[in-house]
């Protein structure tokens, strides 16, 4: 509830029609602004500030000093510092929900429910218990190891779940008793920038801090001598430039990169409670996930009855503005984007490969203006093609067919990836025997995507470095110091 310009928790309303960074505590414009569009209507968003180096060397400065005085503080808290935060994040699900499908695209009944994770990974990672470790205690002495703050951390957001990704790289980033810039993709930048606002009533200034900027902010940050860590969650051709630039001050760094995950169709499924479900989880953010279903494996006894119920469902996904009611899958989210996406549908039309439903761009009388794209389905295409191989990150999914356990494992694990993977069958040794056999970070058995903030969060191989979430993501942004204390 607001009134007279102030919420009923006592701090300043926000106001989501002017979008500034935030140093030191202050609302900061700039001299150079940009504004991205909205993907459905590909109308202007509002203006959003360039930061400059010389504004990013004085956040760092302020962030240094910052931080020093939070490590300071107890971390019960800190803790309760990152709830009054989510609870107040929470107070502003409407506004930020419907901020963040004018800037991402996604249904807007997609962005309540992201804004209600953002608010769920904020709590559950202040609950996690964060304890000094006795390694011994005897006569003559006492060893413990403990978990310091590194200093300063600098999240990086994509922009696909810009409130939920943010929120996760915040609340371990302050518990810990680091100071945090969060840096907002500039395709999504203006609910992150809201964040940054409304942490303020929580923490002490340059505590948390958020800068827009423009295709030189992150290069800046990343090689910045007075950050101590980066977060980074995107590519993993951007990954592999983050960590080169990080290396160079030996700067800790948490990598969440690409996913080209594969879903292994047993062939004693119940096709057609099991195949909808397969379709939405390939579908869900428009392909826009990294860890999405991107391959599918379906076992040749069931193929043809399993591929055709998923066409059905798919041709029953409504395609649309987000504001609209009954919309399942909004724009893909950019220009730059959207011509990645049809430069794989010109390929697959090239190389005429099968296409079991799909294959074009919506047309303005069809949805609107925006960057729209019918949801695709590759028909059993060879293993070495680029749809099988690479990570299109749009609403097109290649369906194959498998044999034996083998054969299947074996194709499924044949990539330079390895962020998720899942297995589906009734027969639950089936199941484990294969789920092990998967070269992924993450992997579930009859569902997919299911993801929790207390658990650690990584990938395999070239889909990241380290981890997030749960009691690991939390010592990521921590030095380990065992102390020795002798008795005698």
């Amino acid at each position: 509830m607001t009134t007279n310009g102030t919420k009923s928790n006592g701090h300043t309303a926000l106001d989501f029609k002017s979008f500034s960074n935030t140093i030191n505590g202050k609302l900061v414009g700039t001299k150079k602004t940009q504004h991205n569009i909205n993907p459905s209507t590909l109308e202007a968003n509002p203006e959003v500030p360039i930061v400059s180096e010389e504004e990013v060397n004085e956040a760092v400065n302020y962030a240094i000093a910052a931080g020093e005085k939070w490590a300071e503080v107890p971390v019960k808290e800190r803790q309760a510092a990152v709830v009054k935060f989510a609870d107040a994040l929470a107070s502003y699900k409407d506004d930020f929900a419907s901020m963040l499908t004018k800037e991402q695209g996604k249904p807007l009944m997609f962005a309540k429910m992201e804004v209600d994770s953002g608010v769920q990974w904020l709590k559950t990672q202040a609950a996690i218990e964060f304890p000094e470790e006795t390694v011994e205690e005897s006569d003559e002495r006492v060893v413990v190891t403990r978990y310091t703050a590194l200093g300063v951390a600098v999240a990086i957001v994509p922009w696909n779940f810009p409130i939920q990704l943010a929120c996760g790289k915040i609340a371990p980033a302050l518990i810990a008793g680091n100071a945090l810039i969060l840096k907002p993709s500039p395709f999504t930048p203006y609910c992150g920038l809201k964040l940054g606002e409304l942490a303020q009533h929580f923490f002490p200034p340059g505590v948390v801090q958020a800068l827009s900027g423009d295709d030189s902010l992150g290069p800046i940050l990343t090689a910045h001598p007075g950050i101590d860590k980066v977060s980074f969650t995107g590519s993993t051709a951007t990954g592999k430039r983050v960590m080169e630039s990080c290396s160079k001050t030996l700067k800790r760094v948490t990598l969440e990169l690409g996913g080209k995950d594969p879903a292994i169709i047993c062939s004693d499924v119940d096709i057609k409670a099991t195949a909808p479900k397969i379709a939405q989880l390939a579908l869900l953010n428009s392909g826009q996930i990294c860890i999405a279903i991107k391959r599918i494996y379906i076992h040749a006894s069931i193929y043809d009855e399993f591929l055709a119920a998923m066409v059905e469902a798919v041709k029953s996904f409504a395609i649309g503005d987000g504001f609209k009611e009954g919309v399942y899958m909004g724009p893909i989210q950019n220009k730059m984007q959207f011509e990645r996406v049809k430069g794989f549908l010109e390929e697959l039309k090239e190389k005429k490969l099968d296409l079991a439903v799909g294959g074009d761009m919506k047309t303005v009388s069809d949805v609107g203006k925006g960057y729209f794209v019918t949801p695709t389905i590759v028909n059993n295409p060879p293993d070495d093609s680029r749809i099988v191989t690479e990570e299109p990150f749009g609403p097109i999914f290649p369906v194959l067919k498998w044999e034996t356990e083998d054969e299947v494992v074996r194709r499924a694990n044949d990539t330079l990836m390895g962020l998720g993977a899942s297995v589906w069958t009734q027969n639950l040794e089936t199941a484990s025997r294969l789920a092990k056999k998967m070269k992924a970070g993450n992997v579930w058995v009859n569902t997919h995507l299911e993801l929790q903030p207390n658990a650690a969060f990584g990938g395999h191989k070239q889909s990241g470095l380290g981890a997030e979430w749960g009691l690991q993501g939390l010592k990521s942004y921590c030095n380990a110091q065992t102390l020795y204390l002798r008795k005698k």
